[in-house]
């Protein structure tokens, strides 16, 4: 890692042999320590500190700026968004914005700005912004122009139904299928309860909360290499580290969060919150497929009838559903029968699938797909049939991109 001192007297004779980006910024943008870990997870680039605020003159092997601006001060904004415009179309400039607001972040990004960061960020949100940038100008050709992939979205009829953990294994026994490639994600937006990255055992995933701190350029994130990646090589998305508003998302960051998912990855399963609010519907409307678990009571029928209802108030229920009953035991269903459960909820259900506390419980507190806590279950073959059901169209595409 270079420190030159200032922009205008380092060398211009390009970039250090083997060095492929060169980035300058500003002291009161970024912190020293934050560039070190950058440092570490971009061990090609070179990143220098800038002498002055900004810069006079741009240097042939510049590729990035990166500034700092107050969004209280106008006369500071005005002076970023001219610079930003004088730029040539080489550079690419970060805004590392303090208090920020729509309107600031807004006048940069159309004067050209690649990217705008709200401060304080986290060391996460640099990196997925140095992410998107250096991705911005790399996408191959032959990825140029290829078809969108499935999104499914998964609904809990009740709590307690178990969606998640089926989520998980049935991406698992897809994830077999297809190998290591990128091509599955599991994107957990259950903002307040959402526990899916304890179950792949991936405690450090990168989160929703650190994904729209990127804001409107959230959509050109690459999340097939900014994900968290699980040995199968499924990529996960975590819900926050801490319980979180429900509007910490909005209609248009859910767009351009499954826009960008879509873009990466063959097969997104979205497990969402019980709760309906304005971008959980918008997520639903731009599913390609719903998926809804409930489990064999009284109370669990009643809610997943209720979501069904709310489904074609919303006008979802254009969209495929497979509806799930999970855990169902002999017990159960000596008090309440599958069939009346069917007749009360109005239509049958897709797939019926057996308890198996032991061999579900050890699965999800280890991390760990079925097959390898028991391999041959009853249970791991039904998951298996609702992968397949709830996947049939993106496993083409997932062996189209091999």
């Amino acid at each position: 890692m270079q420190f030159p001192g200032d922009l205008r007297s380092a060398s211009a004779s390009g970039p250090v042999s083997g060095q492929s980006h060169h980035i300058v910024y500003a002291e009161d943008a970024i912190s020293t320590n934050e560039i070190a870990a950058l440092a570490s997870l971009f061990p090609n680039l070179v990143f220098e500190r800038l002498g002055k605020k900004w810069p006079e003159h741009f240097r042939a092997n510049l590729n990035t700026l990166i500034i700092g601006v107050n969004a209280d001060s106008n006369p500071e904004i005005e002076k970023a968004v001219n610079l930003v415009r004088a730029c040539p179309p080489r550079l690419s400039v970060l805004v590392a914005l303090r208090n920020a607001d729509v309107a600031s972040s807004r006048a940069l990004t159309r004067a050209g700005a690649a990217d705008v960061v709200p401060l304080p960020a986290s060391e996460a949100v640099w990196a997925l912004a140095i992410e998107r940038l250096l991705a911005r100008d790399s996408v191959p050709a032959r990825e140029q122009g290829r078809k969108p992939g499935q999104v499914v979205a998964l609904l809990k009829g009740g709590g307690g139904a178990g969606a998640t953990s089926l989520g998980v294994q049935a991406a698992y026994q897809l994830a077999a299928k297809v190998g290591e490639r990128p091509g599955i994600c599991f994107a957990d937006l259950d903002l307040q309860f959402g526990a899916a990255a304890l179950y792949f055992d991936l405690n450090e995933a990168l989160t929703v909360t650190d994904c729209v701190a990127v804001g409107e350029v959230l959509q050109e994130t690459q999340f097939a290499t900014a994900l968290a990646a699980h040995k199968s090589g499924i990529r996960v998305l975590a819900a926050p580290r801490e319980a979180s508003p429900l509007d910490l998302l909005t209609p248009q960051l859910a767009e351009a969060l499954i826009a960008g998912l879509r873009r990466d990855f063959a097969l997104t399963i979205v497990d969402l919150p019980s709760v309906w609010t304005a971008w959980t519907s918008h997520v639903l409307h731009l599913a390609d497929r719903v998926v809804m678990v409930t489990r064999l009571s009284v109370a669990h029928v009643h809610l997943a009838r209720r979501q069904i209802g709310i489904l074609t108030g919303q006008g979802l229920d254009r969209l495929p559903l497979t509806l799930a009953c999970n855990a169902v035991s002999g017990d159960q269903q000596n008090l309440l029968s599958v069939k009346a459960a069917e007749r009360a909820l109005g239509r049958s259900f897709d797939i019926v699938l057996p308890e198996d506390v032991r061999a579900m419980g050890a699965a999800t507190n280890q991390g760990l797909p079925l097959s390898e806590v028991r391999r041959g279950t009853k249970l791991e073959k039904c998951v298996g049939q609702l992968a397949n059901l709830v996947a049939t169209d993106a496993l083409t595409a997932l062996q189209s991109r091999r």
